[in-house]
């Protein structure tokens, strides 16, 4: 259903409001790129700082601008079970294929309260499901026997992850524990050459903001099975992936797509501030490794 490169994409603010032209521009150069879906409101997309009213118009600005050429898998996550069904509601009605469903964050669930809450949202929707596991995020870790059962439990509703958990050893227990299709896409770009060579189809990036050509490319090798192209690929970016993460995300994706795109700002949401100036330093040298210059 999903697989290549995804990117997470970044919310575009200008002046203390989302800036929709320059989102609708970014979802067009996106697809163009080589991008195989696309996900708003996502972590990157700084969707904890949106109002509802905010994501719900994010979400719909991005199904209506992809317009069918790619699958859009809307962020629905929340640590309010309803919070999540009220965005699912919407994504649904707005045309997107999945919704990205983060583990519950700051409450902190039990492994039967994370079944609790994504067996109630199976049951009360019907759209597809992509489970997100960041515990350095979220600092609650959706196991994989928890995956496996909701799996067992919804056959067909929960259609993938992406794990972002950093352990490479859950991909084989995934692949190996699940009867039926199951995507599972690396949360972790660094990451994503070893992640698909145990069986994953991709990754939903930060770096693919920036580097969408490349990502696409990356992911291309990986998936014709053309490791030597993949590792030359991952090499260019790979200095570019660590410095996404040089500081605070997404304020190190900003400053370098403030840098590649004349029609993206800086401009973040607080408790979220710029990057420092290291932080920059380090864009600026991975986007020279990289070759990446202003499109």
């Amino acid at each position: 259903m999903f697989s290549g490169s995804i990117p997470a994409l970044v919310t575009p603010f200008r002046g203390g409001t989302f800036d929709e032209p320059a989102f609708r521009r970014l979802v067009d150069w996106q697809i163009e790129a080589g991008s195989s879906g696309l996900v708003p409101c996502g972590t990157t997309g700084e969707n904890s700082t949106l109002s509802n009213a905010e994501h719900h118009r994010v979400i719909e600005v991005c199904v209506e601008q992809a317009a069918g050429r790619v699958p859009i898998i809307a962020g629905c996550g929340s640590n309010d079970t309803k919070n999540a069904l009220l965005h699912m509601n919407f994504s649904l009605k707005s045309g997107a294929a999945a919704a990205l469903l983060v583990a519950p964050y700051y409450n902190r669930p039990s492994q039967a309260g994370l079944l609790a809450h994504f067996s109630y949202l199976a049951e009360h929707i019907d759209l597809p499901m992509v489970l997100y596991n960041v515990p350095a995020r979220t600092v609650t870790d959706i196991k994989p026997e928890t995956v496996i059962e909701l799996t067992r439990r919804f056959p067909g509703r929960f259609v993938g992850i992406k794990d972002a958990s950093g352990d490479l050893s859950r991909v084989t227990d995934h692949r190996m524990g699940i009867a039926g299709p199951f995507v599972q896409l690396s949360g972790d770009d660094e990451l994503a050459l070893p992640f698909n060579a145990a069986g994953g189809v991709g990754c939903i990036s930060v770096t693919a903001n920036v580097a969408p050509a490349l990502c696409a490319e990356f992911q291309a090798a990986c998936a014709a099975g053309d490791l030597v192209r993949a590792r030359e690929l991952n090499d260019r970016l790979y200095p570019l992936h660590y410095a996404m993460f040089e500081d605070a995300s997404p304020g190190p994706v900003k400053y370098a797509m403030s840098r590649v795109l004349d029609w993206i700002t800086e401009e973040l949401r607080l408790p979220m501030v710029e990057c420092s100036a290291e932080a920059r330093s380090a864009v600026d040298a991975a986007l020279i490794h990289a070759g990446i210059t202003r499109a």
